[in-house]
């Protein structure tokens, strides 16, 4: 009798959690927008300079070679032509975990260590993605064609060394929480070939920490102010860029689905280029914490050429196997210097002379789309590894961008649950005629990558005591929730 109730109670319990599940979604998707404005904070993750590869899950386990595939909502930052490949209404968040550190040790043996203002950032650095295909939810005057909007943050820095370390004269504390407000639009024109076309809103936004760049150090002395005074260069500003994308699809496969029959690519050729953007800072020059003067400096924004590759030598119904080759040229050559303009007329000069890097991309996912163990969900395993060339220059060099030629190996998993299938044992994965809100899957993304930069010795520095010997070693883990309406 007892073992009865029980049962009948469990029933209970279920059916009363899918009768408020509508309601538990709304407000899901209503946390979601809320979590992606108040935690997508950038760190320094670098790929070259203080660009940021890493913005989903799904692509940190292929080491960023995503761009001819961009199958998921992070479509809207790898490759928004891709969104056409989308279905439905699809949603995505996510964040990264950073640890890490920069050990420097000098000709003379001194040593300093700089990380993420502790051992792992945090808030964790966030994403988040939405896409809709407008034929999908009745909207059909603009033919094929798919909007997305992402929150992302691909240049950062947030790096601190201690107060009284060996170059304090030159870096203390950088902090440039900047991120990136995505509208997009994608069209497909027939089945080889879509095009994308975004806006990028960069700006530092005042919920972010102080909602400003913030550069610090101890002052050399000179100019009325007493050598070894903490003092520090401060502006915000917003810009705004472009982006414009293909993807072009030469080789197909009819694979079945169900009881029909859906054309899937063999091949993919993507390419992306985003623009130049330039901040015009404003804000202020302090020396041990009291006003000097106002200040104003200028960042320049690197265009990208982002050019890809992906086969699949294996795609039918069972399973999926695609290789990726990606090739990123970062245009650094423009960020020539951030000199400061103080309104006394003085100016404190920040040369940087940066120069132009690529990064190469290689990698693969193999995905069980109906695993015997799983014949619900699909399971997607990942591996990848990019080189990325150093952009900074030894007679510039500054610790608050310990830039070298890096090496990145990274592998993930991908989980997701459709059909018949329960997320977490108590949400149905996949509805049948339940509405535009009710999901058709729901899947997880995780992915470890590291970051290995090889050990720089800089010499010849206008600044003697940056001159010595950096390592730096990163580690990133990596989560996003997706949702498909």
């Amino acid at each position: 009798m007892r073992t009865t109730q029980w049962v009948i109670n469990r029933m209970m319990t279920l059916e009363h959690l899918r009768a408020n599940w509508a309601s538990l979604r709304l407000r899901l998707f209503a946390a979601g927008f809320l979590l992606a404005f108040t935690f997508v904070l950038p760190h320094e993750i670098f790929a070259s300079g203080f660009r940021i590869l890493d913005q989903s899950a799904s692509a940190v386990g292929q080491s960023s070679a995503f761009t001819a595939q961009a199958d998921d909502p992070s479509a809207v930052y790898y490759n928004p032509a891709g969104m056409t490949q989308l279905r439905g209404v699809q949603f995505s968040l996510g964040a990264i975990m950073v640890g890490g550190s920069t050990s420097f040790t000098s000709p003379t043996g001194t040593n300093a260590r700089g990380d993420f203002n502790g051992s792992v950032a945090y808030p964790p650095p966030s994403n988040f993605y939405v896409t809709a295909n407008l034929k999908d939810i009745g909207v059909t005057a603009l033919g094929d064609t798919t909007v997305g909007l992402a929150v992302v943050s691909p240049f950062g820095i947030s790096y601190r060394y201690p107060d009284d370390g060996p170059f304090s004269t030159a870096v203390t504390r950088a902090t440039l929480p900047l991120i990136d407000i995505k509208p997009t639009v994608a069209y497909k024109f027939n089945d080889y070939l879509s095009v994308g076309l975004g806006a990028d809103v960069y700006t530092l936004a005042s919920f972010l920490g102080e909602g400003q760049y913030e550069g610090r150090l101890n002052w050399p002395g000179g100019g009325g102010i007493p050598a070894g005074t903490p003092v520090e260069v401060n502006g915000r500003d917003t810009a705004a860029g472009f982006n414009v994308s293909l993807m072009y699809t030469p080789l197909h496969v009819m694979v079945r689905s169900g009881e029909k029959e859906e054309k899937k690519p063999l091949a993919n050729i993507g390419f992306v280029y985003r623009s130049q953007a330039t901040l015009h800072l404003d804000g202020e020059f302090r020396a041990n914490g009291a006003l000097v003067s106002d200040a104003t400096s200028t960042f320049v924004l690197p265009q990208v050429f982002t050019g890809a590759i992906a086969l699949w030598p294996v795609r039918d119904e069972f399973r999926e196997w695609k290789l990726e080759l990606d090739v990123d040229y970062t245009g650094w050559s423009s960020f020539r210097n951030t000199d400061v303009h103080l309104s006394n007329g003085a100016t404190l000069p920040f040369p940087r002379n940066w120069k132009g890097g690529y990064t190469t991309m290689i990698g693969t996912e193999y995905k069980w789309l109906k695993p015997a163990l799983m014949p619900h969900w699909e399971v997607a395993w990942r591996g990848g590894y990019f080189y990325s060339q150093n952009a900074v220059p030894d007679s510039t060099f500054n610790p608050a961008v310990p830039d070298a030629d890096q090496h990145s190996i990274s592998m993930g998993l991908g989980l997701l649950c459709k059909g018949n299938g329960m997320f977490l044992g108590v949400i149905g994965c996949g509805s049948s005629g339940g509405g535009m809100l009710s999901p058709r899957a729901i899947g997880i993304d995780i992915a470890y990558q590291a970051l290995l930069y090889e050990n720089r010795t800089i010499s010849g520095n206008p600044n003697p005591t940056v001159n010595g010997t950096y390592q730096t070693t990163y580690h990133v883990g990596s989560v996003n929730l997706r949702v498909n309406f």
